[in-house]
């Protein structure tokens, strides 16, 4: 049986759990409150990565993304900026809604799955 990681855990969450080879990753937001959802996203997307990173992994072995939004008038932006971010040829599946986020000044939140090996 495998061991669980827990990485940046706290009383309430960790922001990623680690089981056999899989990635579990909480949702991640930016750290600019105030800014776009051009900026925003872009921010959020380096949490992943750097979530996937200590977890010995990366983005070219996303399984799956949801992306959670505010508006859907946010869509086309988050779009151009994930677009460019994804690994060619290495898409996961993607779901992507609006949904009320804890914080009304977030605008995007991405939460993923990722294999190890």
């Amino acid at each position: 049986m495998s061991d669980i990681t827990r990485i940046d855990q706290n009383a309430r969450r960790s922001r990623a759990s680690v089981f056999g080879d899989l990635v579990f990753l909480a949702g991640q937001v930016a750290d600019t409150k105030t800014a776009d959802i051009t900026q925003q996203t872009k921010e959020a997307l380096a949490k992943v990565d750097d979530m996937l990173a200590r977890a010995g992994t990366d983005k070219s072995r996303l399984l799956s993304v949801q992306v959670w939004l505010k508006t859907m008038d946010d869509f086309d932006a988050m779009n151009a900026v994930y677009d460019a971010w994804v690994v060619p040829g290495n898409a996961p599946t993607r779901a992507c809604g609006k949904v009320e986020l804890a914080d009304p000044a977030y605008r995007i939140e991405v939460i993923a799955i990722a294999a190890r090996r």
